[in-house]
């Protein structure tokens, strides 16, 4: 297996004090003991639940190659005799090791960042330039303060294409993370209510997005949603950072990357787009709107970088979707099937409103029906009881009727759905899941959507553990 660093580019891009008998290398870059693979280097961060120091030994056992540990933690760590090396601060030195990581890349750099949408997009760009060159992406979301020099650090010298992913809830998290990637492409996929309770408007989630604009390579290209009602003000803000190349994507008539046709099935899309003067028809083997507007934007990004557009066009046939952003399961109920759709990752109002229409383009058989299993959107702050109401406009608009809420913040939705909508309200995941295993039935088609920390994956796997799953009726990203 070749070297992703020798020992000696280690210790020098991140100025640290060498101990022991080193490897001639590492093969990765670990920060959990748990997921370690022999040969890697293990990186004992300290967080703010657990102490990565505290797992050394574990580390060690697990096959780690190096140790990057803090000066002040030597004296705690023993007798451990592996090879380590030893630098003021973790974290700070893992920045530094992604920071020279990007130095000696020649890859094309694409970052994604936006309100819903991220890791389906880096998901998608990640599939469809796979084919015409050797691409690294961020693993899961791997998008904050340690993800993304994480993600960084991992880069191999010779990959063609890297894509990362860059969140955020609050202002200022950004700049620090798009400076180290110094980007190529930079995507902002929309601008929605999501993290609220940390912003006075959206206004200010546009402004926070958009310190992507900071790190931009030189004479590197921004693709923004032409159809979002921020539009105007990321164009702004993005001319105002000198940036020269803007585009747009979307269905508006002055996108760059323009959406032509587009027709909707259950389990694919049809669409016809403007891709750099080419018109490109393709299936997206992924359904839904949304995710229609996510591969204009994956076309127009894989365009600027100069991608064969027909290897990538063709790739959009066979998306696959992520555990809990879509991903789909036939259930074997003893009668007859039961389609399941997992969107328990994330939930903010307008994936839940993409969530909404995905569920009610989806055909029922027989008797069957469209029940939505929904959950709390956390961070939405003072605005949290009005957005939530707000979904009962959603839901009423359509074929949905049972529905099945958890969490404190539904409740107020429970109280104002319609009588027509057969609604089953409990405090959480828990308490619904007895309640939803024992109602469904041959030919429905169940979506669960919450905000992760409401724990809805539960219902998931409840689901999942007590209908046997044959393999997805589609493909999904």
């Amino acid at each position: 297996m070749s070297l992703l660093w020798t020992s000696d580019a280690l210790v020098a891009a991140m100025d640290g004090r060498p101990i022991g008998s080193m490897p001639e290398g590492i093969v990765g870059i670990s920060i959990d003991s748990r997921s370690l693979q022999p040969g890697d280097v293990f990186f004992a961060i300290k967080g703010e639940a657990m102490d990565g120091h505290d797992f050394a030994t574990a580390a060690i056992k697990a096959g780690a190659g190096v140790l990057v540990v803090a000066e002040g933690k030597l004296p705690s760590l023993g007798r451990l005799t592996a090879p380590m090396i030893v630098v003021d601060d973790v974290l700070a030195a893992l920045e530094k090791l992604g920071v020279a990581a990007r130095a000696r890349s020649q890859a094309k750099i694409i970052a994604v960042t936006g309100s819903a949408g991220k890791t389906t997009t880096k998901e998608a760009l990640r599939h469809v330039l796979s084919p015409v060159g050797k691409v690294h992406a961020s693993a899961q979301s791997f998008n904050n303060h340690w993800g993304v020099p994480l993600t960084l650090a991992r880069m191999p010298d010779d990959c063609d294409y890297a894509i990362f992913e860059i969140g955020m809830n609050h202002p200022d998290e950004i700049r620090p993370l798009v400076r180290m990637v110094r980007p190529h492409v930079a995507i902002i996929t929309m601008i929605a209510a999501a993290h609220l309770g940390f912003f006075r408007n959206l206004d200010e989630i546009a402004k926070a997005k958009a310190e992507i604009f900071e790190g931009l390579e030189p004479d590197g290209a921004v693709v923004l949603n032409r159809d979002d009602s921020r539009w105007k003000l990321l164009d702004k803000m993005a001319h105002a950072a000198g940036i020269e190349h803007v585009y747009g994507f979307g269905e508006n008539a002055r996108s760059t990357f323009k959406l032509l046709d587009c027709e909707l099935y259950a389990d694919h899309s049809m669409i016809t787009a403007r891709i750099g003067g080419q018109d490109i028809t393709a299936r997206v083997g992924a359904p839904g709107r949304h995710m229609v507007q996510n591969v204009l934007a994956v076309l127009g990004a894989a365009h600027l970088v100069g991608a064969d557009m027909t290897q990538v066009a063709a790739a959009l046939a066979d998306l696959s979707a992520e555990r809990g952003r879509g991903k789909r399961h036939v259930l074997m109920h003893p009668q007859g099937p039961i389609t399941l759709i997992d969107e328990s990752y994330n939930a903010n109002p307008a994936s839940m409103a993409a969530a909404m229409a995905l569920l009610n383009a989806t055909p029922v058989s027989g008797e069957g029906r469209r029940i939505a299993v929904l959950g709390d959107m956390l961070e939405l702050g003072e605005h949290s009881a009005k957005l939530h109401a707000a979904l009962a406009d959603l839901i009423v608009g359509t074929e949905t009727r049972t529905v099945f809420l958890g969490g404190p913040e539904m409740r107020d939705l429970a109280e104002i759905l319609p009588a027509d909508i057969q609604t089953e309200y409990r405090a959480g995941a828990e308490d619904l899941k007895p309640v939803l295993l024992s109602a469904l039935r041959p030919g429905d088609v169940v979506m669960v959507k919450s905000s992760k920390g409401i724990g809805f994956v539960k219902l998931v796997d409840a689901l999942l553990g007590k209908f046997p799953a044959q393999s997805a009726t589609n493909k999904q990203t």
